[in-house]
């Protein structure tokens, strides 16, 4: 258990590097690894999530983090101060820090 109260990360399939990410509402599961985005890992594991630009500017991937952890390696990706309070998050910028739940609309 981390001081946040967090578990730690799942391995998923043998990989202690990877986290586990469900989608929500349909559940499907995949592997996400900490030094790939959440978008790169879904097309890998042959789970469709709408996107565009793949720089966070576009927000097409646009979707509610229900819980765990990401990181950006930019600046301030395209999100308001209010959506980032809310949860949201841009899959095609956002690295995994923990095992995910991501409320992601129907494709």
């Amino acid at each position: 258990m981390r001081p946040d109260g967090e578990s730690e990360a799942t391995p998923v399939d043998g990989d202690k590097s990877g986290y586990r990410v469900r989608l929500e509402p349909d559940g499907r599961e995949f592997a996400a690894a900490a030094d790939t985005t959440i978008l790169q890992a879904a097309l890998r594991a042959g789970v469709p999530m709408d996107s565009s630009c793949r720089n966070g500017t576009c927000r097409t991937c646009m979707c509610r983090l229900a819980s765990g952890h990401v990181h950006y390696r930019i600046a301030w990706p395209g999100l308001s101060i209010d959506e980032k309070e809310d949860g949201y998050i841009l899959p095609c910028v956002a690295y995994p820090d923990s095992d995910l739940v991501v409320d992601m609309p129907a494709i």
